[in-house]
C-alpha cells in the first residue's frame, strides 16, 4: 500500500512518533521520473527526452545514461576518484560528447571538470544549463 506524505505524516501522528519527512534538496531540484527512470532533475529529464527525439529522428548514433569515469586510481584500500556524467552522446560522425546538465557549477564539480579534461583529452565535457 502506497501513502502520500500527509497519511504517512498522519499515521505517525496517531501513532505519537513524529514522521521523518525527507530533507529537501541542496539545490531546489524536483526529482522526476520518465519512461520508468529516475532523473535528479527535471533539466535532465528534459535533455533525455530531446537525446530520445534525436535519435528516433537519426541526428544521433545512440546514448547512454550515467556512465563512470575513473579520475584517479584507488590505492590499496582507498577508493578510486571518479565521475558520473549524466550522458555520453555518441555522434554520427563517431565522436562522442560527454554531457552533464547542471543549475549551479559547484567548487567540486569544477575540480572533476579539470581532472576529467586532463585525463580524456579526447572527449568533450559539454555543460547544459
Amino acid at each position: 500500500m502506497r501513502m502520500t506524505e500527509d497519511e504517512y505524516a498522519e499515521l505517525m501522528s496517531r501513532r505519537g512518533a513524529t514522521p521523518k519527512m525527507p530533507k529537501p534538496s541542496k539545490y531546489h531540484n524536483k526529482r522526476v521520473m520518465v519512461d520508468g527512470i529516475h532523473f535528479d532533475s527535471q533539466k535532465e529529464a528534459d535533455y533525455y527526452s530531446e537525446l530520445k527525439l534525436r535519435l528516433h529522428a537519426g541526428e544521433i548514433k545512440g546514448f547512454c545514461r550515467q556512465p563512470e569515469f575513473i579520475l584517479i586510481e584507488g590505492f590499496g584500500n582507498q577508493r578510486p576518484e571518479t565521475y558520473r556524467a549524466d550522458f555520453v552522446v555518441f555522434h554520427l560522425d563517431e565522436t562522442a560528447d560527454v554531457i552533464d546538465t547542471k543549475g549551479t557549477e559547484t567548487e567540486v564539480f569544477k575540480i572533476k571538470k579539470k581532472q576529467f579534461r586532463a585525463k580524456f583529452p579526447g572527449l568533450e565535457l559539454k555543460v547544459v544549463k
